[in-house]
Order: C-alpha cells, then sequence, then structure tokens
C-alpha cells in the first residue's frame, strides 16, 4: 500500500503538529451524501459512492487527523429531489459543516437552501448554473458548459475541412441543455463550427432515424452532453449503419465526442466496438492511463475490496476526489488551530488557489477557488479508445473561449 501515501502532501507535518498540541478530546466530524445509489443514475452513483465511502475510512484507519476522525452518512434519494431535500433538511440535524450532494436538478433545487444554511457544498454535477448567484456551492471540475466548448475546440483546430458541421446529442434536462446557450455564445465569440441540430434523446432503443436525419444534413460531429446508456444507443446504431469515423474528422462518416458523464468504461461495457474512437473529455485521471493517480486509486480499492469494474470506474475516482477535497479543507481548519465549521470551511475553500491550491492525484490539474471562481479543477483532458482502451490525446488543456462566454 505504499501508493496510498502520495494522495495528500504535507500529511506528515500536519500529523506532527497535531501531536505537539498536545492530549486533546477527540472530534467526530459528520459529514453527508445523498446521492442515487438506485434509479436512473445509480450506475454512476454507486461507485461514486463507494469513492467517498473508502476515501474517507482510508482517512480514519491512518489517523490523517490524528485523533479525530470523519464520520460520512451516505444515503441513497433515487435521484429524487423531495427524497435528496429530506436527506438534507436531515443531515443538517446532524450538525454537518459541509454537504455532498448529486444530481443537478437537486443541486438546482436546493440553492437557496444552501444559501440561507450557509454550507459548503460539492455535488457530483458541473453544471454551470450551479454556481450563478452562489456563495456556497464548488464545482469538484470544469463546468459540462467549458467541457462541451473545450471538445468544439479541439474540432475547430483540427478539422481540415472548413467550418465543421456540429450535432449536439443533450439529456432532456437542465444537466442535458446547460451547455447549448454557452455553446452558442462561443460560437458568436467567434469559435468556427455549426451547429445544425440539437437533438434532446427519449428513451427509444433505436437511433437510426435521428442518425439518418444527421447524415443528410452533413453533420460531419456529434458533441454528447448525457451519460452512457443513451450514447452506447447512439453508437451501436451508427456501427449498424457504418457511420462511426475511424479518423478523427473521417469524410462521409460521423465522430462522436462526449463530456464527462458520457464516457468512461462503463460506454466501453455497453458499446463494445462501437465505442472505438470516441473522444471524451474530463479532469479526471483513468486507470488505464498509467501514474501516480492510478496506483493510488487501484491501491485504495484493492484496500477495501472491491470488484475490477469500481476500481477502474471513472466516477469512482470522482467520488474519492470530491472526498479528497472535503478532507483538505478540514485538514487546513486543523492545522490552523480553528474550530471545523461551516464559516471555517468555507474560507478554507476559498483561499485554495495560488500557493494554496490543491493538488490531489486523481485529477490532470490542481483544485483552485476564490469567491469569484467555483470551478475547481480547470484542467481538461481529452481520451479517445483504442483497441478498446481509453488513451490520453495530447497534454491537458484548458478552454479559451469559455473564459469569453463567462
Amino acid at each position: 500500500m505504499k501508493h496510498m501515501k502520495i494522495f495528500l502532501i504535507g500529511i506528515a507535518v500536519v500529523c506532527l503538529l497535531l501531536a505537539a498540541a498536545g492530549p486533546s478530546r477527540a472530534e467526530v466530524i459528520k459529514i453527508a451524501l445523498s446521492l442515487a445509489m438506485s434509479g436512473p443514475t445509480s450506475d454512476a452513483g454507486q461507485p461514486y459512492a463507494k469513492g467517498v465511502e473508502d476515501f474517507f475510512k482510508y482517512v480514519n484507519e491512518e489517523k490523517l487527523l490524528g485523533k479525530d476522525t470523519i464520520d460520512c452518512t451516505i444515503r441513497d434519494d433515487q435521484y429524487k429531489n423531495d427524497v435528496t431535500k429530506r436527506n438534507f433538511e436531515e443531515f443538517l440535524d446532524m450538525g454537518i459543516p459541509i454537504y455532498l450532494n448529486y444530481s443537478t436538478g437537486s443541486t438546482l433545487a436546493l440553492k437557496r437552501d444552501f444559501e440561507e444554511e450557509k454550507i459548503p457544498t460539492l455535488p457530483a454535477s458541473f453544471h454551470r448554473g450551479n454556481v450563478e448567484d452562489s456563495n456556497y456551492i464548488f464545482l469538484p471540475i470544469a463546468s459540462y458548459s467549458e467541457q462541451c466548448i473545450g471538445l468544439a475546440e479541439y474540432i475547430a483546430r483540427h478539422f481540415d475541412g472548413g467550418k465543421a458541421k456540429v450535432a449536439l446529442f443533450i439529456h432532456p434536462s437542465a444537466f442535458g441543455r446547460g451547455p447549448v446557450a454557452d455553446l452558442e455564445k462561443a460560437m458568436a465569440a467567434g469559435l468556427n463550427i455549426e451547429i445544425v441540430e440539437t437533438v434532446e434523446h427519449g428513451t427509444d432503443l433505436d437511433s437510426t432515424a435521428t442518425l439518418q436525419r444527421l447524415m443528410s444534413k452533413g453533420v460531419q460531429f456529434v458533441i454528447a452532453q448525457t451519460v452512457q446508456s443513451p450514447v452506447a444507443t447512439f453508437l451501436n446504431d451508427a456501427e449498424r449503419l457504418g457511420i462511426i469515423a475511424q479518423t478523427f474528422g473521417e469524410k462521409d462518416k460521423i465522430t462522436f465526442m462526449g463530456a464527462h458523464y458520457t464516457g468512461g468504461t462503463d460506454l466501453i461495457a455497453l458499446a463494445g466496438s462501437a465505442a472505438e474512437n470516441f473522444f471524451w473529455t474530463t479532469s479526471y485521471r483513468l486507470t488505464s492511463v498509467p501514474g501516480v493517480g492510478t496506483e493510488a486509486q487501484l491501491a485504495l480499492a484493492e484496500r477495501y475490496g472491491r470488484d475490477d469494474k469500481t476500481a477502474n470506474s471513472h466516477n469512482y475516482t470522482n467520488g474519492i476526489m470530491v472526498a479528497q477535497v472535503a478532507f483538505e479543507a478540514i485538514r487546513r481548519c486543523k492545522a490552523k488551530g480553528n474550530p471545523v465549521n461551516r464559516v471555517n470551511l468555507t474560507a478554507e475553500l476559498n483561499q485554495m488557489n495560488g500557493l494554496n491550491a490543491f493538488y490531489p492525484v486523481t485529477t490532470v490539474g490542481p483544485v483552485t477557488y476564490s469567491a469569484t471562481d467555483r470551478a475547481g479543477v480547470d484542467s481538461l483532458q481529452l481520451y479517445r479508445v483504442q483497441d478498446g482502451q481509453w488513451h490520453a490525446v495530447d497534454a491537458p488543456f484548458r478552454s479559451e473561449y469559455m473564459r469569453k462566454v463567462e
């Protein structure tokens, strides 16, 4: 387990400081997470919950807070906003100083509650609307808008056939629709692509008619902002029609791309060979790309007996990383001798920038927040499926046009 020690920088120093402070009463810091462990998106929620659970277990077992421990309550909300709200109200009665939420819908629905309670909140949703008019919601990584605009920028830079014709394939919700207006703003600011059509998918098990229509309109690229299952259906039908590009921007074919929740190992499992040459972006490191982050994640999963599917899931990574950020804010409070409460944790998150940026090994860039910047990791990594595995494409990057539309 030697690689577990690399999760956090400076832990030994903090433990020495805590020891030097002399004997004190052990504190139990309560944290809570509400998410979909059943129902829609539970395929993402289950590994996410395991990532949160495992990292906090590791913190407690390794005594990374000295005598103090973290008690994280995790509850299923079935992706239902009313259940999430009920969970949140019960969590408040437990005295939590920081909260971990999940869906776009529930984050938006509870935004005013977070403001009234003045409680720092880390959601699993990267919807940019979460942070508008909010002082307490902190996105773990770059927003869906930034991810989609980053993909569109890659198209504009690398497609040599003139102005690329792009279709958007989106979830029929705020989660899916969020990036559309920002992409349009980026185009108005000079991003050289054309959005031919925006498709909100339903529950259809056959996308043939939609794909044939896109082909008739000359669509060369599809950017997906949804979850893996409909993307897999789309890809399988596209493979059957023989229209999936085998190289980027291949003539008379479609190159498929997607944001965070469209990809990962689950997409390859669902789409099989149809996932080949799919381009995908996220801020998380993948276990198919060797490195320190991969070693640490696999070691954590092994330590707690997780199966290979969980161990290699980017949603397991996501859960680990959110727990890391919450822990780091707590650690910094303790290192300064400050009480671990909502005010101090919010202050620590807002100061997490510059020389105080947080560098988890689970992401391709540092976590940075401020009073005016609520997106944690600004860097994105482009990945591509080749020979049934995700491979990194070029170095991590930041969206140029996102700065122009914010």
